[in-house]
């Protein structure tokens, strides 16, 4: 094993990402190392390389580890580490996904049962100084701690299929599961990036009967169709939320959505969705994740329609294994090898960013 590894890092706001060189680590007791075989840029990176999230400002430390959506070999297992965390037997070599955050087990949310609230969660964001490195992506290694949750990979699944499950993928199967999604239910999608593409796919297994996704990109719409969508609300033609609005009624009979699935990162996304609603309705908010950035909505629009929001961020470890069960089961029922668009090397991640920021492909990936 080389003495060095290289990892992307960040920074601060306007500043591009910079390849640097670090001591790969010797994993712990109980800990893994893991040699990155493919990292996607995920939706909420580029909201961060862009600056519509200053995690300096929200206490990340400088320079910081960057990146979270990917995969990977294990390239050395700690001492005491025979098996991932369903009991698969696990040697160095093996393919392997996992969860980017790592829950503390022992704060309030914790105890309670509800490791996706730990706060722990969200300091994944961590110096890339400090030992062991290597936590973020887009890197050469990335280093899982003790109990933090792996997954051995199944050897029908490419890394362009599996690069997702640990973010896109399990995020969506963890929130419509929150939020009750059922057989026989409407919903709408708002966006179709990774998640939106994801969350088409994973309600068409759980039963919709009508799916209904908003986007306004041509490529976006012909993916997302190939994945089970069965209405287009076309932003080109229907440019107001007033007319995305009307176009649901019309298309759920004038009863509103049962769950409307917020995945494009627009505040004002948000009141929108929640008027698709139908009365007792379920709003599943994930995209939004930048603070400071506002809009306004009417509570009595939730009092009096007994609408709910639900907010997520993080998944359960349960939730991991789930996507990986749908990829083997779904893997020739839907084209997952379409979503990554263009592949780029650690060295042109800058210019991955870019391409994805401008549109010019809808979802990069990085190869080590």
């Amino acid at each position: 094993m080389t003495s060095t590894g290289r990892m992307a890092i960040y920074t601060g706001l306007d500043e591009p990402l910079q390849i640097k060189e670090y001591p790969v680590p010797d994993p712990e007791p109980g800990a893994i190392l893991v040699k990155v075989t493919l990292a996607n840029v995920c939706g909420s990176d580029l909201h961060m390389w862009r600056g519509d999230l200053d995690i300096a400002a929200l206490g990340s430390p400088m320079p910081a580890a960057f990146g979270h959506e990917m995969t990977g070999t294990v390239a050395k297992l700690g001492a005491g580490v025979t098996t991932d965390s369903t009991g698969q037997p696990l040697a160095e070599g093996d393919r392997v996904v996992y969860r980017y955050f790592n829950p503390c087990g022992r704060c309030a949310s914790c105890l309670r049962g509800e490791d996706t609230s730990c706060s722990a969660n969200l300091m994944y964001m961590v110096s890339a100084e400090d030992y062991p490195h290597f936590r973020g992506a887009y890197a050469d290694y990335y280093y899982c701690y003790p109990n933090q949750t792996v997954i051995k990979v199944p050897d029908a699944l490419t890394d362009e299929m599996v690069a997702p499950v640990n973010c896109a993928l399990s995020v969506v199967i963890f929130g419509l599961e929150k939020v009750r999604f059922g057989f026989g239910e409407t919903i709408v999608i708002q966006g179709a990036g990774g998640l939106g593409i994801y969350a088409t796919a994973v309600a068409r297994e759980m039963g919709a009967e009508k799916i209904i996704v908003v986007e306004g990109i041509d490529d976006r719409i012909e993916l997302v169709k190939s994945f089970g969508a069965d209405e287009i609300v076309d932003m080109k033609q229907h440019k107001t939320p007033e007319e995305r609005v009307m176009r649901v009624l019309e298309l759920t009979g004038f009863q509103g959505a049962h769950v409307v699935t917020e995945l494009a990162g627009i505040p004002a996304a948000l009141p929108e969705g929640i008027n698709m609603l139908a009365q007792g309705g379920r709003c599943l908010e994930i995209g939004n994740i930048s603070p400071g950035r506002t809009t306004e909505i009417d509570p009595a629009l939730l009092v009096m329609g007994s609408k709910t929001v639900y907010g997520v961020t993080f998944y359960s470890a349960e939730a991991l294994k789930k996507a990986l069960d749908f990829l083997n089961r779904a893997k020739d029922r839907y084209p997952f090898e379409k979503i990554i668009s263009r592949k780029y090397s650690l060295d042109d991640i800058n210019q991955a960013f870019q391409d994805q920021n401008n549109g010019l492909v809808s979802r990069s990936a990085i190869v080590p």
